[in-house]
């Protein structure tokens, strides 16, 4: 579990967040552990499980049971979730929690941050994590909007789908919520095509909680018309979602071809997604790329796990993280407690979207 964090306001609150932050951290995986064998059955019936993150879990995966799916859709969700709670106090400005991409937001009344959005892993390289990685697109969550969950699902990540999307972004009330949601509308963008090679998923990892269904393992060149009838497949199903409540805006990505929730409303998509470089010819936000020079971003889907994971490789940083300077914390910084100052996440936090600013 790779969690990375950032917060602003004042030096005692944001030290006393990342101490509880810290102390709750460190008991969250035994807790999830414990009730293992429940999590990975499939959401029906009334809730047996007993822990917070657990039953939050949970709940986040009802409104699907209708399909197979299982509590652990959204348990990197959850988990961010939890800790985000602990900078809800006085004198914290805002906070960012990344759990492995997905992200949960805490902020303070007039704050806001940007994130940024990087759609396809097959376009991520060794040069991009060395010299900086340029987002496809980025979009604003302020404190006034519904939002405060990011998360994002595709047969790329960390984790199984059953579909065929590169990337789907998803905001939604909680981190929690988005995690799940993501989850269900990537495995919609889906087409029929003996191409796709899929594979059980319990020959891939033998404890999959998704035991014998397929799940997509490659995905060639497809025709931007299959393309184009996956991407509907799965903005018909986030569309109903929206409508039901449950999540607040959605980013569809197959193949260099984007579809969003809120295309239908331009001023919405204006607001929520400006989606920029490979992807703008094929969004008309009306928003002009913007450069991580001028605006940090924080950077969504599983490439912030993958780059994360080889960083830590080769470095030899730590699992759960804060954007530390080299030469002692500054504001919005922590050490581990029980640590000196933890290594810098400074280059990778502007260079690969893990840091924000105003």
């Amino acid at each position: 579990m790779d969690i990375i964090i950032g917060a602003e306001g004042s030096a005692v609150a944001l030290e006393a967040a990342h101490e509880a932050a810290w102390l709750r951290f460190c008991g969250v995986l035994d807790e999830l552990v414990q009730e293992l064998p429940l999590l990975r059955l499939p959401v029906q019936g009334q809730c047996s499980l007993q822990g917070r993150i657990a039953r939050r879990m949970w709940q986040a995966c009802k409104p699907y049971s209708a399909s197979y799916i299982t509590p652990m859709a959204a348990v990197a969700g959850a988990v961010a979730q939890e800790l985000a709670a602990c900078y809800d106090r006085v004198g914290v400005d805002r906070a960012w929690i990344n759990n492995g991409g997905d992200i949960a937001l805490y902020l303070a009344p007039s704050q806001s941050v940007r994130v940024g959005l990087y759609a396809d892993l097959a376009g991520l390289d060794a040069q991009a994590l060395c010299h900086g990685i340029a987002s496809d697109g980025q979009f604003e969550v302020t404190s006034q909007m519904p939002v405060r969950g990011v998360a994002t699902s595709g047969w790329r990540g960390r984790s199984f789908s059953l579909g065929i999307a590169d990337s789907v972004t998803v905001l939604a009330g909680t981190a929690t919520a988005a995690d799940a949601a993501a989850t269900v509308i990537a495995n919609a963008v889906d087409v029929v095509d003996a191409r796709i090679v899929r594979r059980p998923a319990c020959e891939l990892k033998d404890d999959s909680d998704l035991g014998e269904i397929a799940v997509t393992v490659d995905v060639p060149a497809l025709e931007p018309k299959l393309v184009q009838q996956a991407l509907q497949a799965g903005l018909q199903r986030a569309q109903d979602l929206q409508r039901a409540g449950l999540i607040w805006s959605a980013a569809l990505v197959c193949q260099q071809q984007l579809l969003v929730t809120d295309a239908a409303e331009p001023e919405i998509a204006r607001r929520t997604f400006g989606i920029g470089n490979m992807l703008m010819q094929r969004c008309h936000t009306g928003l002009d790329p913007v450069s991580m020079q001028s605006v940090p971003w924080i950077a969504t889907f599983v490439v912030i796990a993958k780059a994360a994971g080889l960083w830590r490789s080769m470095h030899g940083l730590p699992r759960f993280a804060r954007n530390d300077e080299v030469g002692g914390p500054r504001n919005g910084e922590a050490r581990r407690p029980g640590d000196g100052v933890t290594p810098s996440w400074r280059g990778i936090g502007m260079k690969h979207g893990m840091d924000v600013r105003s």
